[in-house]
């Protein structure tokens, strides 16, 4: 794989001002040889959006591609896999598509300020992901005992739990205002996006009808309404028969492309190949997931 970049770098966009009135002056330590008077109060921005963008020198005559993570993740997703191997930012790179690469609002480099919304974060553990996303059975989890088909690379699980991140519950809102206002900047563009981001682009979708030229959709938390405008791909992976959650959404899936005149659904594991997680754009077939997808981003 060899491409040239001809820009690459990121902006922020949305948000909102918000106002602290509480609390008092305080001297804090901030390195071992400095302090200084902190003032919690004044003024914050919060609920910004993170975008990094990358042009190739050989850009297509295409829409460019924007991908939206999953819950309790960020934009490093769809970069290098956590065994090493180049992820979907740099496929599509490689086949001359402009990407901008999302970290939606609290995730990521977006960062976050404590004390803004009221509930407190979650953070998913191991023991959860290895069920959730359908690596193996859990009772394997201590033996990381996979499914035997299994295309996710089970020996670099550990590297995909350092790459979670706090998430908190309530900011749908907030995050689908985010990803309107990257549609709002870039004009019309295509969506990839995962779990939880299905929900959020699905959203963006209904506010901005016209703005999509394509979504490929990984297993998404959410469907969009036969109103959808534009092509859509949706890919699922295998073993959605583990969880009684996973096989009622899987008829979503369907349902969903039956009713929207321009949509196809993926069963990736005849498709392209058995064995696939909910994490099919790290899975070890992962490209060829991809390729099977890229007729919706036009």
């Amino acid at each position: 794989m060899s491409y040239v970049l001809r820009d690459f770098g990121s902006y922020t966009v949305g948000g909102r001002v918000h106002r602290v009135t509480e609390g008092a002056p305080r001297e804090v330590q901030f390195t071992r040889s400095a302090s200084y008077t902190f003032d919690p109060r004044g003024h914050f921005t919060v609920e910004q959006t993170y975008v990094q963008y990358f042009i190739p020198e050989r850009a297509r005559d295409a829409p460019p591609v924007v991908l939206v993570h999953g819950g309790g993740m960020h934009g490093a997703a769809w970069e290098t896999t956590p065994d090493g191997r180049p992820g979907w930012l740099h496929l599509l790179l490689d086949r001359g598509r402009e990407v901008h690469v999302v970290d939606l609002v609290e995730r990521g480099r977006a960062g976050f300020a404590a004390g803004i919304w009221e509930e407190a974060p979650i953070l998913r553990s191991a023991e959860e992901a290895w069920s959730l996303f359908r690596i193996g059975p859990p009772n394997g989890f201590a033996a990381r005992r996979a499914f035997a088909d299994q295309q996710f690379p089970v020996d670099a699980f550990d590297d995909l739990m350092r790459r979670m991140a706090p998430r908190w519950l309530s900011n749908t809102a907030a995050q689908t205002a985010g990803l309107v206002a990257v549609l709002d900047r870039l004009g019309r563009c295509a969506i990839v996006c995962h779990s939880q981001g299905g929900e959020i682009t699905f959203d963006a979708a209904a506010a901005r009808p016209d703005a999509l030229a394509g979504v490929l959709a990984v297993e998404p938390s959410a469907v969009p309404g036969p109103a959808l405008r534009c092509p859509l791909t949706i890919l699922a992976g295998d073993h959605l028969d583990a969880a009684d959650h996973w096989t009622r959404r899987a008829a979503d899936w369907r349902r969903a492309c039956d009713a929207i005149e321009d949509a196809r659904y993926i069963d990736t594991a005849r498709a392209v190949a058995p064995g696939g997680s909910h994490m099919l754009m790290i899975d070890r077939h992962g490209a060829e997931c991809l390729e099977a997808g890229l007729g919706a981003l036009g």
